[in-house]
C-alpha cells in the first residue's frame, strides 16, 4: 500500500495517530523501530540538526525537500512534512507541493503565516482568509496523488480568536484541504471545542513551552483529534542527553557512567543496516528494525 493511502487511513481510524518529529534520519529509523506508525519532518527540527540554528526560514525549499526525501528513503512508515511558512502565491505553493510530493511525503502542511511572521511572533502575521483559501486550492489542484493529504494550518487563535480560526479552517476545507490544524489553542476548553466544531480530521500539537496545555494522546483522542504531533520532543531529549554526556566525558575522561544509556555497537550496526542494505530507493531496510 502506498504511504499516502496508509496515512489517509490512519487519519480516518478511531485511534489517534501519533506523529513524533524526527530531527534527522537516524532518529526517524529509531522511531520506526520503536513502533510509531508515522514520523514527521519539519524545518525547525531539520534546521537544528543540519545547521545548529533556529528556524527563521534559514533552510531553502529544496533543502527541506531533500531532508524529506532522505527520511522517506530510509523508513517505510509514512512521513508527514511541514512546508516552509514563506509559501505565498499560487506558483510558489504549487512548486512546493510538487517538490514535497516528489520527495515522497505522505502529507504536507500549509499555513497562513507570512514571511514577516517567521519566528516567535509568527502568530501576529497571518494572511487574509481569501489568500489562505487560495493557497489551499492551489495545492489541491496541483497534487498528482489524490491520497497525498493537504493539511491546512492557521495561527489565527492568539490574534483573532477561536471563532476566526474556525472560520479559516472551514474555508480551507471548502477549498479542498483534507484535514486542519488550529495552532496555539490556549486552554483545555478550546482544545475540546476544535474537533467538535469541524467536520474533518484535526491535528493538535504538543510542545513544552507552548500556550497549549500538555495532554497525553489518550486524552486528545477522547476529545476527537485524529492526530497529534510532537514537533521538538526528540530534539530536546537529544540535546539534554548529549549535553549531560559531554559534560561527564569532559570531567571524567570516560564513557563508563553512560554505558547503560547507550545502545550496543551490534545494535547500532543493525539499526544502520550494516552490512546488509536494501537497494537505494526501496524506501527502507531489508530486515526487521533494530528496536522492534
Amino acid at each position: 500500500m502506498r504511504p499516502t493511502t496508509l496515512f489517509r487511513q490512519y487519519l480516518q481510524a478511531p485511534e489517534i495517530l501519533m506523529i513524533p518529529v524526527a530531527h534527522d534520519v537516524l532518529c526517524a529509523k529509531i522511531l520506526q523501530g520503536t513502533g510509531f506508525k508515522a514520523v514527521g519532518c519539519t524545518s525547525a527540527a531539520s534546521a537544528a540538526s543540519m545547521l545548529g540554528g533556529p528556524d527563521p526560514g534559514i533552510l531553502t525549499l529544496q533543502e527541506m525537500a531533500d531532508a524529506v526525501w532522505r527520511m522517506v528513503d530510509a523508513v517505510h512508515v509514512p512521513v508527514w512534512a511541514g512546508a516552509p511558512d514563506r509559501c505565498a502565491g499560487t506558483a510558489d505553493v504549487q512548486h512546493t507541493v510538487r517538490l514535497f510530493e516528489q520527495a515522497g511525503a505522505a502529507s504536507l502542511m500549509l499555513g497562513d503565516t507570512t514571511a514577516a511572521g517567521l519566528g516567535d511572533s509568527r502568530s501576529e502575521h497571518v494572511v487574509g482568509m481569501d489568500e489562505l483559501a487560495g493557497r489551499i486550492k492551489a495545492a489541491v489542484d496541483v497534487r498528482v496523488d489524490r491520497d497525498f493529504t493537504i493539511l491546512a494550518r492557521t495561527n489565527a487563535i492568539p490574534v483573532h480568536g477561536l471563532a476566526n480560526a474556525i472560520e479559516r479552517a472551514e474555508l480551507c476545507l471548502e477549498a479542498g484541504a483534507d484535514w486542519v490544524f488550529l495552532d496555539a489553542a490556549e486552554s483545555c476548553g478550546q482544545l475540546r471545542r476544535i474537533p467538535q466544531l469541524l467536520a474533518a480530521p484535526t491535528l493538535v500539537r504538543m510542545a513544552p513551552g507552548d500556550k497549549t496545555p500538555m495532554l497525553p494522546a489518550t486524552a486528545l483522542q477522547a476529545m476527537g483529534y485524529a492526530a497529534v504531533v510532537w514537533p521538538n520532543a526528540f530534539t530536546l531529549a537529544y540535546a539534554k542527553l548529549a549535553a549531560d554526556f559531554a559534560a561527564e566525558l569532559l570531567l571524567s575522561g570516560s564513557t563508563a557512567a553512560y554505558h547503560e544509556a547507550m545502545v550496543e555497537a551490534d545494535t547500532m550496526d543493525d539499526l544502520l543496516c550494516l552490512p546488509v542494505c536494501a537497494p537505494v530507493g526501496t524506501g527502507g531496510v531489508s530486515r526487521e528494525p533494530a528496536f522492534a
